[in-house]
């Protein structure tokens, strides 16, 4: 039997070991599903010096392959991040569990009483690249839906990936959960993707976390219902009303903080009525922080460290220190730049004008829009989600901070007391 032919009856495997959990995690309680992730979690502390272990030899294989800095940052893990991985998965332990909920009643002329209520979505192909974090926010967060979920990890991030799911199947089996309830596809072999894919009998909806050349060919090859995370092209948009401390203060952070999540802002807008002295002084902070400044010509005129933009710049996700700016005439020409550019992620205004603000607001059309705040909330935790698969920037079942409750569906409930449907 050929390579091919076992990846394909080992996706086959998974899919319907997968499908079978789902329908027992659909009707585990409340209870149960928390117990097996307070385990989890203690196992995730338990287990840190093994988790440690396996993330150096994944930052050694990457630092071969050369990844970039933004990459190693994604995938390195050290106490603290393994202790963030823990108290993720204690803030999903205490979110109410949505499967249940009834999100709507109405009670029919004829007496019929129709109940919306939510369900799990079923089972879920999570495929992620350099982040062995998702591993645990995805199961766990898949597992409180009452879904089934079939993790496919990059290369980038197997052996940490490997060693957290570890923790996770002790949570399942500690609780008396099916382990096949979150299954971590054994093989890095890329055929093991395509035949995710196509496995429509057995996967409800692939979610993917990558880079842009993954989400394409996924989008392109799935047969399989996509909920997308693009490209992070975040933007900050300084209006003529801004407060200059502000400005800095949030810019700074929107880039720097994390240059390599998606959530970090790559381009820099600025209204042309702020004096160039305020200009320079933004400008300057970031240069300060050795972040690289790609403008136009007349930032590149105000500004001796600045790098000429080119078009490409506009469009571009860098997810490192790096910024492109531009200087726009108005509130509208901002509005205009990011619905070309942008790709429909997280995007901020800085203003003290309330009127302007709103504008903003009600006119970006992007998943997450916000006000004198940094793009790097752009995150399911500090929405209080407890943790996220990803950011959906589509517009199809969800978007934005992919948690909790954008991992259910519905279904109608009907009581009726023998109502017929006349002719």
């Amino acid at each position: 039997m050929n390579s091919e032919n076992n990846i394909k009856i080992l996706i086959k495997g998974i899919g319907q070991k997968a499908k079978v959990a789902s329908q027992e995690l659909a009707l585990a309680s409340t209870s149960i599903k928390n117990k097996a992730l307070k385990v989890a979690a203690l196992e995730i502390r338990s287990a840190k010096d093994e988790i440690i272990k396996a993330n150096k030899k994944d930052m050694d294989i990457g630092k071969g392959r050369s990844l970039s800095v933004a990459m190693l940052d994604r995938l390195f893990l050290d106490n603290e991040r393994i202790e963030a991985i823990a108290c993720s998965i204690e803030a999903i332990l205490h979110l109410e569990d949505p499967i249940g909920d009834v999100m709507e009643t109405n009670t029919r002329p004829n007496g019929l009483h129709i109940s919306q209520v939510r369900v799990p979505l079923g089972v879920i192909g999570v495929i992620f690249e350099s982040r062995p974090n998702v591993t645990a926010d995805a199961g766990v967060l898949c597992l409180k839906a009452g879904n089934a979920v079939i993790l496919r990890c990059g290369s980038e991030s197997a052996y940490s990936s490997h060693a957290i799911h570890a923790c996770i199947v002790r949570g399942l089996k500690s609780a008396g959960l099916p382990e096949d309830a979150i299954q971590l596809i054994p093989t890095q072999d890329r055929s093991a993707v395509g035949e995710l894919l196509r496995l429509s009998d057995y996967v409800d909806v692939i979610i993917p976390r990558g880079g842009t050349s993954l989400i394409e060919r996924i989008q392109n090859d799935s047969r399989v219902p996509v909920m997308a995370h693009l490209n992070g092209i975040c933007h900050i948009y300084i209006d003529e009303g801004a407060d200059l401390e502000k400005a800095i203060a949030i810019t700074l952070n929107a880039k720097m903080r994390r240059t390599g999540i998606c959530g970090s802002a790559e381009t820099l807008l600025i209204n042309s009525n702020i004096t160039e002295h305020k200009v320079i002084a933004i400008l300057k902070t970031l240069n300060d922080q050795n972040c690289e400044i790609r403008g136009d010509k007349f930032i590149c005129t105000l500004f001796k460290n600045a790098k000429e933009a080119t078009e490409v710049d506009w469009s571009t996700e860098y997810l490192d220190a790096i910024i492109s700016v531009r200087i726009v005439d108005g509130i509208d020409q901002a509005i205009s730049h990011i619905a070309k550019y942008g790709s429909s992620h997280t995007e901020s205004i800085i203003t003290e004008n309330t009127k302007n603000a709103e504008k903003f607001l009600n006119e970006v059309d992007s998943a997450i829009v916000m006000h004198n705040a940094s793009t790097q909330y752009a995150d399911g935790g500090e929405f209080g989600m407890g943790a996220e698969i990803g950011i959906s920037t589509g517009k199809i079942h969800a978007r934005g901070p992919v948690g909790l409750q954008q991992l259910t569906s519905y279904k109608y409930q009907v009581r009726g007391n023998g109502q017929i449907r006349p002719e």
